[in-house]
């Protein structure tokens, strides 16, 4: 068993990075070589502008590269609760957001051509328990009411005919969620922004960031540019000077697992619809196939750090759970164990706009594929002056309480999930 990424092993090989700097000064520093800031320098080399993109490792090596392939409507929050909570009018905006952002994704595939083996065959979300039907039930009217007609729920025998398991009680079938291959959609995105003249640095770490009248200075090992814009698309990094961003992120582990090819007989017996799954658990699991018959099996399956020893512990505990999901693939071989840090925020919600002038977009919450994607070109149309509002510029970011960039509340987190799983 591989600990490495399926996405990022099964990846074509990007081939248009920059070696060294070629200029001093550039329009716009993006900060993150994940979805948000490859979509934000595509945007923004299209629009025209000079564009410097620094990424401290491999492009799309993190979060992006590390998913679990989910591309799906919807926010991370349960709806109906998101109306009690924010009101109508809020919460149709922010599901609306999310469905835009599966149109985005889908709009870069398209005029791009990326080969990344995209389906939209929409996301059932399975009740791990009898009452939680219920209230999945509950939210499935208020999204029909309010934003989707097409959402459906599924009893307990209709589920059993999606997914050959003995675990769940029905589900709610969002048809309009989308899945594909990360890797291959990433390596494409960044080519992208590289054929329309944006400047792509891996392994290029920003170190120091001051404020130098008009404009900022960016260090690197490699050496100092200059930008007149800034936009930090670091996610969960623990790299370089972010500590104002550490103070509202959570990094959380999440781990996944890839078997080895399955049969095509196989996969249309336990999986024949080929969707997104995810249960209704707090500490659950998400699932899919992959285009090659593998199945991909993630989730929290423990409250820490990703690392090598903490992703092989995590895989045996995804294992049990694959198993006790699937007992018709026990025993089968894991090819693939990874795992990576999710930029949690306290709220759920992604977060977007200026600190010090700077422009940022991260705490995408476990819900970044499509958002990260949208917000890079949204705020990559802000910066070039087409457009001056942004759908999460209203949402107050506070820090953590007690957070001062190292998680040490995980365990006890953790912990906690698992007690409101037992009881509710």
């Amino acid at each position: 068993m591989q600990l490495n990424s399926y996405w990022l092993s099964t990846a074509p090989t990007f081939s248009a990075g920059q070696q060294a700097f070629t200029q001093e000064h550039y329009d716009v520093a993006v900060v993150g070589g994940g979805f948000t800031g490859l979509s934000a320098a595509r945007t923004l080399a299209r629009g025209g502008a000079r564009v410097a993109l620094l990424e401290a490792s491999q492009l799309i090596g993190e979060a992006s590269g590390r998913n679990g392939g989910q591309c799906n409507t919807g926010v991370a929050q349960d709806y109906a609760s998101l109306v009690e909570q924010f009101g109508r009018e809020r919460a149709i905006a922010h599901y609306t957001t999310y469905a835009e952002a599966v149109s985005s994704v889908e709009q870069v595939i398209a005029e791009e051509t990326i080969n990344c083996d995209y389906l939209r065959h929409g996301k059932l979300k399975l009740a791990a328990k009898p009452e939680h039907y219920d209230k999945l039930a509950r939210t499935c009217d208020a999204i029909r009411r309010d934003v989707d007609s097409g959402v459906e729920m599924l009893s307990a025998t209709a589920v059993r005919e999606e997914v050959d398991s003995p675990l769940y009680y029905g589900g709610l079938l969002q048809h309009n969620g989308g899945q594909m291959h990360m890797g291959r959609f990433g390596i494409g995105l960044a080519e992208a922004a590289a054929s329309h003249g944006a400047h792509l640095f891996e392994h290029t770490p920003m170190t120091r960031l001051t404020r130098e009248k008009s404009a900022y200075r960016l260090g690197t090992p490699s050496g100092d540019i200059r930008a007149e814009n800034v936009l930090l698309a670091t996610g969960a990094s623990q790299t370089g000077p972010l500590s104002w961003f550490r103070r509202r992120l959570v990094p959380v582990g999440s781990f996944i697992v890839v078997t080895e090819p399955l049969s095509a007989a196989q996969c249309a017996q336990f999986l024949p619809q080929r969707r997104s799954y995810v249960t209704s658990r707090i500490v659950g699991h998400y699932f899919r196939l992959t285009a090659d018959n593998r199945l991909l099996f993630g989730g929290r399956a423990r409250f820490a750090m990703s690392g090598s020893q903490s992703d092989a512990k995590s895989g045996e505990i995804l294992r049990r759970g694959l198993e006790e999901a699937f007992p018709q693939l026990k025993g089968v071989r894991l090819d693939y164990c990874w795992g990576g840090l999710v930029d949690m925020s306290k709220d759920r919600f992604p977060h977007a706009g200026q600190h010090n002038g700077m422009y940022y977009a991260m705490g995408y919450s476990g819900h970044g594929v499509q958002m990260s994607v949208h917000m890079g070109h949204v705020l990559g149309d802000v910066i070039l002056g087409n457009r001056q509002n942004h759908p999460w510029q209203d949402t107050k970011w506070p820090a953590i309480p007690g957070h001062f960039g190292k998680p040490w509340f995980l365990p006890l987190v953790g912990s906690w999930y698992r007690l409101q799983d037992r009881l509710h």
